[in-house]
């Protein structure tokens, strides 16, 4: 064999002898992936006032108080978390991709906000109308926010890491500062505050299944990670491939809004799921959609079910609102991919 062949083939050799190894590595994730999740549902099943034990779960009396209390409430409560948890990641991960910053997410570029003010106007003007109008009005509101975020970083020439959040926080606070005052305006200050952080203490059988209308939306994303991923890349690059960048572009904003407004109607708002989510599972597996969409899913309904049982167990029997202490958490692990960040360019 030549000698120019050999350390060719030697490291292709190298390759097949670690494939195995990557196989086995990527079966013992998933396997610990899914331990924990289930884990932390069992948990979110068990955690509560009244006291539920697993055998009522084969009970068959229609009266027993306990098989009610589990089966109306704690299951839909947990169902909700899970999918309202890995809809908000997988938003937060293409609006990351359309935006090309890591730094953006649904609630810190207008989503979040304009489907809150959505949500205001329909309780406003139309209090009669149907949940399901009332989320269409609220999507509508938040592609609007969502497309008027794009349409400004459009303007912006020089684009750094920062710029792009920063334009976002601000774009959100003129929202939100909008939302606020037509609240005062109808007297409605406390309703708003009320309905708008994410809660999930007020969901039964029957009160989150718009929820499912965000997972078929998030998984038509999935479906279409390879197309996203060449939409991160830039306009040129995807035109270069044959791609539609723009039609491409506004898909991906149909996706996050119609997942933000479901989210926002049945919960309220969830913040930072988008954000922090979705970096973590950035720094272990890359860049590459396709490949990473399902762990991000994954890990954000993990972390709204953990944050749901910190929220449920710290003054317990009463609870903290999941918003509220993913915000605690969020802003600390935000900080520290921050400074992560800072550290590498440095």
């Amino acid at each position: 064999m030549p000698s120019a062949a050999k350390p060719f083939v030697s490291s292709l050799s190298c390759s097949h002898a670690r494939a195995p190894q990557r196989w086995l590595q990527g079966g013992i994730r998933i396997l610990l992936a899914a331990v924990l999740l289930t884990a932390l549902a069992v948990g979110s099943l068990a955690v509560g006032v009244s006291d539920v034990h697993w055998d009522t779960l084969w009970s068959s009396s229609e009266d027993d108080l306990v098989a009610q209390v589990l089966m109306y409430s704690r299951v839909p409560r947990t169902m909700a978390l899970v999918l309202a948890g890995s809809a908000m990641a997988v938003a937060g991960l293409l609006m990351q991709m359309l935006a090309r910053n890591h730094f953006v997410e649904p609630s810190t570029v207008g989503t979040v906000e304009s489907a809150t003010l959505g949500m205001l106007v329909c309780m406003l003007w139309a209090p009669d109308w149907p949940v399901m109008a009332k989320m269409g009005v609220a999507a509508l509101f938040a592609l609007a926010g969502t497309g008027l975020f794009i349409g400004a970083l459009s303007r912006i020439r020089l684009r750094s890491a920062w710029i792009v959040p920063l334009v976002g926080l601000i774009l959100a606070g003129v929202i939100e500062a909008g939302t606020m005052f037509l609240a005062y305006q109808h007297e409605m200050i406390q309703s708003l505050r009320a309905w708008s952080n994410g809660d999930f203490s007020a969901i039964v059988d029957g009160r989150y299944e718009m929820l499912y209308l965000s997972l078929a939306v998030t998984v038509m994303a999935c479906l279409a990670a390879d197309r996203f991923t060449v939409a991160g890349l830039g306009e040129s690059f995807a035109t270069n491939l044959g791609l539609n960048y723009k039609a491409l572009v506004w898909q991906g904003l149909v996706v996050v809004a119609v997942v933000t407004a479901c989210i926002v109607v049945t919960v309220g708002s969830i913040p930072f799921v988008g954000l922090i989510v979705p970096n973590v599972v950035r720094l272990l597996l890359g860049d590459n959609v396709r490949r990473s969409v399902l762990w991000v899913a994954a890990a954000g309904a993990g972390l709204t079910l953990a944050c749901d049982l910190v929220g449920r167990l710290v003054i317990a029997p009463y609870e903290i609102p999941v918003g509220t202490v993913m915000g605690v958490v969020g802003s600390a692990l935000f900080l520290v991919i921050l400074l992560r960040q800072r550290k590498r360019e440095g």
